[in-house]
């Protein structure tokens, strides 16, 4: 089959319809506009959740994000957790067996504790994470804000390089 056969039938106009396509960015505003519509269900301001993503993301302990915006570690925890950041649970598979069994009423709150061995805050936020779901919109809030934000480092990184004198030509 030539190419002829392929076009034969084929008609050739010289008007078009033009066809957009439909498009959100929401790349332009900082990760705290984005959350802004998350703010009441967060433990904290849209402002400091954005900070401890960025921090955490960077690279930061839950501890030293939650030092540098000025919150309670729990409360760093607690926020990641809601904006999809995962594994922030202190519990291990059987802490949390445990857990779920408290849970579901099948011992109580002093027994839980007492066989998880963990602390009151160890406990609180343990329960916290098994009870609460990352919140509609803001992990991809946080995705698309940082991988923006990696995406504009490794451009600045590749326009460092590529100002750089070659040290294998000199």
């Amino acid at each position: 089959m030539g190419l002829s056969d392929i076009a034969d039938g084929l008609t050739v106009t010289t008007r078009q319809r033009e066809r957009g396509v439909a498009s959100v960015d929401r790349t332009g505003g900082s990760l705290a506009d984005r959350l802004a519509d998350a703010a009441e269900d967060l433990p904290c301001s849209a402002e400091t959740a954005a900070e401890l993503a960025e921090a955490y993301a960077g690279g930061a302990s839950v501890g030293t994000a939650a030092s540098e915006t000025g919150v309670a570690a729990t409360t760093a925890a607690k926020t990641l957790h809601l904006l999809g950041f995962e594994g922030l649970t202190p519990f291990s598979p059987l802490q949390r067996e445990i857990l779920e069994d408290w849970l579901d009423a099948r011992c109580s709150r002093a027994d839980a504790v007492e066989l998880t061995g963990a602390s009151d805050r160890e406990f609180v936020l343990a329960a916290f994470v098994a009870t609460h779901d990352p919140l509609d919109g803001a992990a991809e809030a946080v995705e698309s804000a940082l991988s923006s934000a990696d995406d504009a480092m490794v451009a600045k990184r590749d326009a460092l390089a590529a100002a750089m004198p070659d040290p294998d030509s000199g």
